[in-house]
């Protein structure tokens, strides 16, 4: 059996106004997670995710590059517990 992973995940770059987010909910959806990804006022990403922890890691994986037009400078992933409070993925703000 899969084991169940969260991660909290902060992206910087150029992520904002290249649909990081919406490319963001697109492949987590595909990958069966659960969570969210916002905006933040000073110009990164952030990422909860949950779910199998395969899944997780290949949502990682893709963090690396995100969609076309961005540029990832840094990816700082926190593991915290899982929690199971999430049905969805959604953009928040």
């Amino acid at each position: 059996m899969n084991s169940r992973r969260r991660v909290h995940v902060f992206i910087a770059g150029r992520v904002q106004g290249v649909f990081f987010r919406a490319t963001t909910r697109a492949v987590a959806q595909q990958l069966g997670l659960t969570g969210w990804v916002r905006n933040l006022p000073d110009g990164r990403v952030e990422i909860v995710a949950e779910g199998p922890a395969d899944a997780v890691e290949r949502l990682l994986h893709w963090t690396k590059s995100g969609p076309e037009g961005a540029l990832v400078t840094r990816a700082d992933v926190r593991e915290e517990p899982y929690r199971g409070e999430f049905s969805t993925f959604r953009v928040r703000g």
